[in-house]
Order: C-alpha cells, then structure tokens, then sequence
C-alpha cells in the first residue's frame, strides 16, 4: 500500500498525474506535460514534491567520527549550515545510498536519504553506529519542496529576507521563515539549475506550497513532476541511486571519486576499494547520433564487443536530442569514440561524449 506525501491532495487539485514510485502516491506530471515542466525549469522556475525523500538526524558526542565510519567523504571540518554529499558504501565497496548531510550545530547533524533506501539506511546507521551516538528517523515528520529554476530567488525574496537565504552553494539556514512558515533553507537541488530546498514540518507543507505557487505567478512558475525531474537530472547527468551506481557499483565506477576520501580514515568500504585500484568500468556520457532513443540497460557495443550497458537515457529537452549515461570499460570513453547500443533488437549510433551534458551559464 503506497504512502501519501502531505501534498498528495494538492497534486491532484493541480491536475497531477499520479503514479505508485519508491512506495508513494506522486505525480508523474501535470497538464503542461514533462517537456513544458523541463524547460520552465531551465528557463524561469518548477516547483517540487520532494518529500517522500527521508531525513535522518545524527547527534551525540561521537557524531562527526560515526559520519566519517559510514561515509565515504569527510565530514571532520564543517561549519554550521554547510552540506556535504557523500556516498554510503558496503564492505564490499559498492554504494548502500548516495546522501547529503547538513551541520545543524555541535554534534548535530541532518541527513537526507533517497526514498527507496531510507528504512534501509536507518537500520544500517544504527546496526554500524559506535559509541556516544543516536540515529533518529523524522522522515514522516518533514516535507521538503523544491524550487528549482533561474528564476528561483527572485521568486522567495518575494516571501523572506535576503538574510534569509544561504549564500553558498551547498548551504543551509535553519530557523527561516517564508511567507511566515517556518522552515530550513538549502541552497540545493537535482535538476542542474540554481534553486533551493525548503524543508518544513509535514503539517505547512500545503500552506508553504500555495505560497511559493502564489509568489511565483508572474515568473512562470509551475508545479513539475516525476518525470520532469527524471530528466532534467540526467541532462546535467546527475547519478541516480539504482541507475548509476547500487551495492554491486562502486563511487569510483560510478564518477564520484572526488566525495570519496581514500586520505582519511578508516571508513567502511575502503580496505575493497584499496584492494580494487583503478576500475576498469567507468561511468560514460553517450550523444546519440543514430536514429532512436537510448534508455536503461541497452548492451553498448564497440564493434562487435559488448563493452558496457547503459544506466539511463532519455531524450534531452532542452538540449534536443537523446542522451544516456553508461558503465563501460574505461579503454571506450575517451570522447569522441563512436559506439552503438542495442535497443529492441536495433543498433543505434552514439558518440562518448563529457559529462555533464548541460551546465548552466554561471
């Protein structure tokens, strides 16, 4: 029985199509449509549902030398409001959940879980968890909604200070109020483009919405759903857990060597990915050229040699054309190198090409 996020009613009032997804009732997309939604988002500003994402609390003396046993980046210098994202890996040196963690204070920190994985990651915390330290899970305590989009500031400046809002990328002030709801602001997102996370407790989340929807009127802004997001991670080639990297998956495979700190101290997974060294397969970007759209697991071939299998594709709206991202063996992805993927029986052409696909204009 799928759950319902505290905005459930209000997605449907909007005209949201909703779909079952990582044991929640949300909206796939709207009326606009998925590209519509895309493109606001590139251009102007989307609103989000994001809070069928967990939240887990960390505190305790031994908080930040838990952090550092569990996750693979380092969380030893942070200040208070700063985020920090960081894969969570197993003995085996493939990745338990991708995550963010924020600094709240001395000994207090906020972690942010995919959804699929946040019952999971809580018993993984506690079951690895050493000395003076307590994992709290407040998912169903919190909504997170994220407004996402060039436009993103102008529109809550309309509803809170400018103190109010974090300056640097990957911050977070506690303590805001918008449009007079109490609420964390992070300067964060999965789409590729400036925006923020508003996280408030579950019981403002329609009232914070139709706030942000009332401010954003004259920008264009627009509730987007499921499928808008989907896209645009992948435009700006943003790894998703189950996609890009899972248990069998390690971060180095997956592109994400620099939140990965083989300098520090033990943490668990590293003693497999000492022993691993370079690895062999690699996280690709594919331009397709042929004719068809690549999607999620196509053989992907070099001649007659099947060299990798892709992890998502789409058709890209905003840059118009197709992309996917693939794992394959690291002697294919030099740019520039033409392969083709299998897709329904058919071979169709693509070119290795950098990643990200799309970086917006600083």
């Amino acid at each position: 029985m799928e759950k319902k996020t505290p905005l459930y009613e209000t997605h449907v009032k909007y005209g949201g199509r909703i779909v079952p997804f990582a044991g929640y009732l949300l909206p796939v997309q709207y009326e606009t449509g998925v590209i519509a939604e895309h493109m606001a988002v590139r251009t102007a500003c989307g609103l989000f549902d994001v809070s069928h994402m967990g939240e887990i609390l960390c505190t305790g003396a031994d908080a930040v030398e838990n952090l550092n046993l569990l996750l693979a980046n380092d969380f030893t210098q942070m200040y208070d409001g700063q985020a920090r994202y960081s894969p969570m890996c197993n003995e085996q040196g493939g990745v338990v959940d991708d995550l963010i963690v924020y600094k709240l204070g001395e000994n207090r920190y906020f972690i942010v879980v995919n959804a699929c994985n946040k019952e999971r990651d809580f018993a993984w915390m506690k079951e690895h968890g050493k000395g003076d330290v307590k994992f709290e899970n407040i998912s169903d305590q919190i909504s997170q909604i994220a407004l996402q989009g060039p436009l993103a500031k102008k529109i809550l400046l309309k509803i809170t200070e400018e103190e109010q809002l974090p300056r640097a990328y990957y911050s977070a002030k506690a303590g805001c109020m918008a449009g007079g709801v109490p609420c964390m602001i992070s300067r964060t997102g999965y789409t590729g483009e400036a925006g923020y996370e508003l996280y408030v407790e579950a019981g403002y989340a329609e009232k914070l919405w139709e706030i942000l929807m009332e401010a954003g009127r004259e920008e264009g802004l627009i509730p987007c759903g499921l499928g808008a997001r989907d896209t645009l991670r992948l435009e700006a080639a943003m790894p998703l857990y189950g996609h890009e990297m899972d248990d069998t998956i390690t971060p180095l495979e997956a592109g994400l060597s620099h939140f990965v700190k083989m300098e520090k101290g033990d943490f668990i997974g590293k003693a497999a990915l000492e022993k691993a060294g370079e690895p062999r397969r690699i996280r690709i970007g594919l331009k397709v050229t042929g004719r068809g759209i690549i999607r999620e697991e196509c053989p992907v071939y070099a001649g007659d040699t099947q060299i990798g299998l892709t992890t998502s594709g789409t058709f890209a709206p905003y840059l118009k054309y197709p992309v996917a991202m693939a794992l394959a063996d690291r002697d294919y992805g030099n740019t520039g190198q033409i392969l083709t993927a299998q897709v329904r029986g058919r071979m169709v052409e693509a070119q290795v090409v950098p990643l990200p696909f799309y970086k917006r204009a600083k």
